[in-house]
């Protein structure tokens, strides 16, 4: 496919997704599946311009003075690849696959409009009902960092120590140019194409054995502040795909006791395979019963030195990764889940012993799902759990991760544009003896 096709294929996927409200990955799915003499190259190329499109749906319309498929694709091309007018009119010429040709009012708007005097929920590219959130977390940083939101997000791996050390890793993929991330001290930062495209690192020997996960920096920086360490009994109380639970597994080398559970068990149907290969040891523990589930956990009561709780939550803090997800958030979607944050943590205090620690992680930017879900719980526990003092929390972590991260009443909050990772929380408290 020609550029200008992969453009007209593109507005078409983008339609169905605001249209129908799909995730984009479905709809992407659909759209290849549908058109088979597609390759790998084009389907990848196509969905490149349509997550670049949701990055920046707002300020594109904005510009553009319309919000269909069509205008919100020439704007990114203009924001987000910085193409001149030109360049856009010649994708746009009408030829072949090519989208009609620009309109004179188009070709003027993405030569002379700018975000000048754009509100904020257009200028950051955010849903406007959030913005408070936003800005009791950001401050004025506001829109920086919801710009930094905006960007296409890095190609990261995290080295299992329980095969080898970085070095070993970093000098195997040398060739795709891959360098340590700035915090990490497993991580690995691997380039990517200018359409966004990374490398089929999961095709490689070195991750079919078991050396690296894929995996962006601010999650291998909160298993690390999770502190799990050889010897403990840790509950990963919220596994998904056991992408945190194989990190904890090497920091506590295999020693001690680990045990995998989510309240979804279709979300745990990778981490069999993912911990065989990792070479991990972990005990997976999966709910059975539908809407009844039985609480596999019981016996574990009062006894666990370490719960992580990985809450479900909005996700906006991978708003690079998932575009998509933003556009499909409403009010009603944070009320349920700030009640799914309560549930696993009421669910953690119960299992965590006397002395021992609940690490509570989320992936989100919005105070009310950080701070104020830790809040409620230590109201809701009468203060029996006292929250960990942040240079305490950091204390595992590489130096440079405390000038980075922003302290917050309860944990520390990482973002885009001051950790360069995604929008990770995380708060560590003591049930006092």
């Amino acid at each position: 496919m020609t550029p200008a096709a992969r453009c007209a294929a593109a507005i078409d996927v983008l339609a169905d997704i605001i249209e129908r409200r799909r995730p984009a990955a479905d709809a992407l799915k659909d759209w290849g599946l549908a058109h088979r003499f597609a390759g790998s190259g084009d389907r990848a190329g196509i969905a490149s311009l349509v997550y670049d499109a949701l990055r920046r749906r707002a300020s594109a319309a904005w510009i553009m003075g319309s919000d269909t498929p069509r205008a919100i694709i020439i704007g990114s091309l203009r924001l987000q690849q910085g193409l001149a007018a030109s360049s856009i009119a010649a994708l746009f010429s009408g030829e072949g696959y090519a989208p009609p040709a620009l309109t004179a009012d188009e070709r003027a708007r993405i030569e002379t409009m700018t975000l000048a005097g754009a509100p904020p929920e257009i200028a950051g590219d955010a849903p406007a009902f959030v913005l408070p959130e936003l800005e009791a977390t950001l401050g004025e940083d506001l829109i920086p960092e919801l710009r930094a939101l905006a960007r296409r997000a890095p190609l990261d791996l995290r080295v299992n120590t329980l095969r080898g050390p970085r070095e070993t890793i970093l000098a195997a993929l040398e060739g795709y140019g891959a360098a340590p991330t700035p915090h990490a001290p497993q991580g690995l930062r691997v380039p990517v194409a200018a359409d966004g495209r990374g490398p089929a690192l999961h095709v490689e020997a070195e991750f079919l054995d078991g050396w690296y996960e894929i995996q962006d920096e601010g999650s291998q920086l909160a298993a690390i502040l999770a502190d799990a360490k050889p010897g403990e009994t840790v509950v990963d109380l919220c596994a998904g795909g056991g992408g945190k639970t194989l990190a904890l597994a090497a920091s506590m080398a295999n020693a001690g006791r680990l045990i995998a559970t989510d309240g979804d068990p279709r979300r745990l149907a990778p981490i069999h395979e993912r911990l065989r290969r990792a070479g991990a040891q972990a005990e997976v523990r999966t709910p059975r019963g539908g809407k009844a589930r039985s609480d596999v956990l019981a016996d574990l009561d009062g006894t666990v030195d370490r719960v992580v709780v990985d809450a479900p939550c909005t996700g906006s803090g991978t708003w690079r990764r998932n575009p998509d997800a933003k556009w499909r958030l409403r009010p009603g979607s944070l009320a349920t889940r700030h009640a799914e944050q309560a549930t696993v943590l009421d669910r953690a205090a119960s299992l965590v012993r006397p002395g021992g620690r609940i690490v509570y992680i989320t992936c989100s930017l919005f105070p009310s799902e950080n701070d104020a879900a830790v809040g409620a719980l230590l109201a809701r526990s009468g203060n029996a759990f006292a929250p960990v003092d942040v240079a305490e929390l950091l204390a595992p972590a590489p130096s440079s991760l405390a000038g980075a991260v922003r302290v917050t009443t309860y944990g520390v909050q990482m973002t885009p544009l001051r950790t360069g990772t995604d929008g990770f929380y995380v708060s560590a408290l003591v049930l006092q003896r």
